[in-house]
């Protein structure tokens, strides 16, 4: 049972349980209010860094070293794994630092796919300070173990709402938010679509030079001419701008694309219907487009510089003498 509700997502999501391996992670979830139901554990010694308080709600049971190592996809276990209730973002208390850092700053994941990639996202949306996370329903599991060690404990330091249509992404975003994409797929081809004025230099050296429209597509390959048609025709056109110029407004969210499929016509529909833009992540002619993780953790990154400078710029003014 320890394994499955590891390995499969449907039994996860049946059971209501997660599981958790290693003393860091699980101290994280107990101090952020996860309900933790059974510890398995090795050796005594492990149990005590963890709130005592919280253990004894739970069933702790001492197992072999080697049945632990059995059930652990994990190179070198720590001897410790623990069965929680699925943790509700609603419920949680995430650490004062983390609030207190927190930044009018969202982030929506697309189609992320692959667990490391989303995993190391998370941490990047924690390290930034992100103010919560969507992902949607083309997402990998937050909860599957790979998700969790590549996320080294930001599934406790943020919100993170999981398994959304695009429906009722609205609904979890704040009033007046703005929505950029950063299409982290094929910045070459993106750029190419831009019209350049006759005489400009090639998009890439000079920033100028993105400042049109771009007609913004689908990633995914159409299955017949007469879908391709139908795709392009609904999905709009947004400004585009390189994502080091100046993007963020109070809230901001950014929408990451998976590496597989891109973004979705429905997040562009967002961004188009909340007067985003498309964020591109210039890169040298003949290198393909960045990690889906690195793009994410660059534009996440410049949106907190970029937000923390208007703060500052705010407080200067606001601390200025009144004159006359």
């Amino acid at each position: 049972k320890v394994v499955t509700i590891a390995k499969s997502k449907k039994f996860r999501d049946h059971h209501g349980q997660v599981l958790l391996e290693g003393q860091r992670l699980i101290k994280d979830a107990l101090e952020a209010g996860a309900v933790l139901r059974t510890l398995f554990f090795s050796m005594v010694g492990h149990l005590k860094e963890l709130p005592e308080a919280e253990l004894k709600r739970a069933n702790l049971v001492k197992v072999k070293f080697e049945d632990i190592k059995s059930w652990s996809d994990l190179v070198t276990p720590q001897g410790l794994i623990g069965i929680f209730s699925k943790p509700d973002h609603a419920k949680m208390s995430y650490p004062a630092a983390q609030l207190t850092s927190s930044l009018p700053l969202l982030l929506i994941c697309d189609n992320i796919r692959d667990p490391g990639n989303l995993g190391t996202i998370l941490r990047s949306a924690a390290g930034a300070g992100c103010e919560k996370v969507l992902l949607t329903k083309g997402c990998v599991d937050p909860w599957e173990p790979k998700v969790l060690r590549a996320g080294m404990g930001a599934h406790f330091r943020l919100p993170i709402v999981a398994n959304l249509d695009w429906e009722s992404v609205p609904s979890n975003l704040p009033d007046g938010i703005q929505v950029c994409v950063a299409d982290n797929k094929d910045p070459g081809a993106q750029a190419e679509t831009v019209s350049v004025p006759r005489g400009a230099s090639r998009v890439g050296s000079a920033p100028g030079n993105l400042k049109p429209h771009v007609k913004s597509k689908p990633k995914a390959a159409p299955e017949s001419e007469d879908e391709e048609g139908a795709a392009g025709a609904c999905v709009p056109e947004l400004a585009a701008q390189y994502y080091y110029e100046n993007w963020t407004q109070t809230p901001v969210a950014v929408v990451i694309g998976g590496e597989t499929h891109g973004l979705s016509p429905d997040a562009l529909q967002l961004a188009a219907s909340t007067g985003g833009k498309r964020l591109v992540i210039p890169v040298v002619p003949g290198v393909d487009s960045l990690n889906s993780a690195i793009a994410a953790g660059i534009v996440l990154f410049e949106g907190k510089r970029q937000l923390l400078r208007r703060h500052k710029q705010e407080d200067k003014r606001q601390k200025l003498p009144i004159v006359g």
